[in-house]
């Protein structure tokens, strides 16, 4: 087959993945309701930014070692389980996942990103998710394997910061409604905190069937 047609494929299929529900677009439409435009593509860079340790872990082949290895992937899932649940419990306090605290000021651009990229990088399911999904798309005709590997996770990496970035634009312009009504923003969080406890709890329960 050609390049073409593989090329198509990655990018339809990364496009549908980076739309799938989960703890990441979650975040990015919760600081985009929030705290506007920029906050969304700060944390959708943030997200991204997680996918580069995920990539060179898959070049380098830790991935593969990171999902042999009992201990260690017990240990990975269990931090990021913990802290989609502490994220979750905040939120469900209204301090500032999708309500601004009314105390403290709004996160800072650089904590979104460090909460963001903490979540991405603590997230075992993106480990073997890159294991499981680039190498469909190597190809030992292309030569370099390591190389293919790395362009891949760039590729997927920037279509997912397009598909973040529009998504986050969009919650912007929802919140725009929704920041003057305090009573509706403080809902969204504790439906936001629920899913992400939700998320944290069905990572540490049911992330090791993942492997098998």
């Amino acid at each position: 087959m050609s390049a073409l047609p593989y090329t198509i494929t990655f990018v339809l299929a990364s496009a549908a993945l980076a739309v799938a529900p989960g703890p990441d677009i979650l975040y990015v439409l919760a600081k985009g309701i929030s705290q506007g435009r920029h906050a969304a593509i700060v944390a959708a860079a943030g997200f991204c930014s997680g996918l580069t340790v995920h990539t060179a872990a898959s070049v380098g082949g830790l991935s593969a070692l990171l999902v042999a290895s009992t201990t260690a992937f017990t240990l990975v899932k269990l931090l990021g389980a913990a802290y989609l649940v502490y994220l979750g419990v905040r939120a469900i306090l209204s301090r500032g996942l999708v309500a601004p605290p009314e105390k403290p000021a709004p996160l800072s651009m650089r904590k979104i990103f460090t909460q963001a990229f903490m979540m991405n990088v603590l997230n075992p399911k993106v480990a073997l998710f890159f294991l499981a999904f680039l190498p469909q798309f190597v190809s030992a005709d292309r030569g370099n394997r390591p190389l293919q590997l790395l362009l891949l996770g760039v590729g997927f990496g920037l279509i997912s910061f397009t598909i973040f970035s529009l998504v986050g634009i969009f919650a912007a312009a929802i919140g725009q409604y929704l920041r003057i009504r305090p009573a509706l923003m403080r809902l969204l969080d504790r439906l936001a905190g629920t899913a992400f406890i939700l998320l944290g709890l069905r990572l540490a329960v049911f992330g090791a069937a993942a492997r098998h």
